[in-house]
């Protein structure tokens, strides 16, 4: 005879207060939430001590192939423009001792343990790299399978066709399975000098992307018209090659500076193409207006972008602190306000990703962590320490550690 199956396990996190309301218990199975635990299920019991219950959140850009998490200090030299920071990139490589796959691993276990539960990351293809950011991070990625999601990014931080070399490695990224999705960069500044010589980035990244089923996530630094252009190309190549839904814009720092009539329409063709953007929350000029965006059917992540690399020594990989960086550099005062920070770190990266939303209901991912605080907005502001996060139903880090 076969024997029985071994009896379902529910996890009952007890006394837990989601969003600041009620306490009340959260009850997962096979990693969603349900409104009780099933018959004859083994029940396993997690006191939550009257915490508040907050859903884990959603890195939707981050580099952790160029980080020096856990290295000692470097200081940095003065840079002016992408090519003096993607020299001094090469140089702080090549100096670090540790293997990217280590500090990537450092970086994204960190991250982790602070609550993200997801996260998109981007890793430079370059023939002073070769694929050795791609294979670190994926190899990062594969250590943390459970405990957080990696989309990876093959991303030509050295432009496409300025630099010989790196198409065909785009070409190799793209055909190793190790990747999600293709980058792109600047193709109407950072670029131009090869798109002037006859080359075509956005050719062929979109090539690319079609050819092997990836996605498409394109960093746009330049402003006004230079970096309006190429993103209404990248709309017409999208819709051209039926990429709905496939296509993220990094930075858009152009659409940051827009406003009124000539903001709905740049959010109307974008949302027609269905193409998402994120932001990082660098400043009140470069933040991306997310909730006009929203209002008109754009999809926008939040993301860390560089952590302790040699653009910047700041950073921390800390969404919850990431969520305060946006409601400051805005100058926010209103709770929903801060709601909605912490709504674009929460939902807007898991809507970039596909990833179902985290709303602590029943039929929701078990994905969501236990802080000391009295609402959102409270702990938008104090940024508490991530007392227990839960991924899947399984507590996977304690007071700031994975377990």
């Amino acid at each position: 005879m076969t024997p029985p199956p071994p009896p379902r396990t529910a996890t009952l996190f007890h006394d837990v207060r989601p969003f600041g309301g009620p306490a009340g218990d959260l009850i997962a199975v096979d990693g969603v939430l349900v409104p009780e635990a099933p018959a004859g299920a083994v029940v396993e019991r997690v006191d939550g001590g009257g915490r508040l219950a907050l859903p884990t959140l959603v890195d939707a850009h981050i580099h952790p192939d160029k980080t020096s998490w856990g290295e000692p200090w470097r200081s940095r030299r003065p840079a002016d423009g992408i090519a003096a920071y993607v020299a001094g990139d090469v140089e702080l490589a090549r100096a670090l001792p540790t293997p990217v796959g280590e500090r990537a691993l450092r970086l994204m276990s960190h991250a982790a343990a602070l609550g993200t539960r997801a996260m998109r990351a981007h890793a430079d293809v370059a023939p002073a790299y070769g694929l050795s950011g791609i294979e670190g991070v994926a190899e990062a990625a594969a250590k943390l399978a459970g405990i957080v999601d990696v989309e990876l990014v093959a991303f030509p931080q050295h432009g496409v066709v300025r630099t010989p070399g790196v198409a065909e490695l785009l070409a190799e990224a793209a055909a190793s399975g190790l990747v999600t999705h293709i980058g792109g960069i600047d193709p109407a500044g950072f670029d131009a000098e090869g798109e002037a010589a006859g080359g075509d980035q956005l050719g062929t990244v979109f090539a690319l992307a079609e050819r092997h089923g990836l996605g498409l996530d394109i960093h746009l630094h330049d402003r006004g018209e230079q970096g309006l252009a190429p993103l209404r190309d990248i709309a017409a190549r999208t819709r051209a090659l039926g990429l709905q839904g496939r296509v993220s814009v990094a930075h858009a720092f152009a659409v940051a500076g827009l406003s009124g009539r000539a903001l709905d329409e740049t959010a109307d063709l974008l949302a027609e193409a269905d193409i998402a953007l994120t932001t990082v929350a660098l400043s009140v000029t470069t933040i991306l207006p997310f909730r006009r965006l929203a209002e008109r059917g754009v999809r926008v992540g939040l993301g860390s972008d560089g952590v302790r690399d040699n653009w910047s020594p700041f950073g921390n990989a800390d969404m919850l602190h990431r969520a305060w960086l946006a409601a400051w550099a805005l100058d926010l005062r209103l709770d929903e306000e801060f709601e909605a920070c912490f709504r674009l770190a929460a939902d807007g990266g898991a809507a970039l990703l596909g990833l179902p939303r985290a709303d602590l209901r029943p039929g929701s991912p078990a994905d969501f962590m236990l802080v000391d605080g009295e609402c959102v907005p409270q702990v938008v502001v104090d940024l508490p320490r991530r007392d227990l996060v839960v991924r899947a139903g399984r507590v996977v880090a304690r007071d700031g550690r994975l377990v």
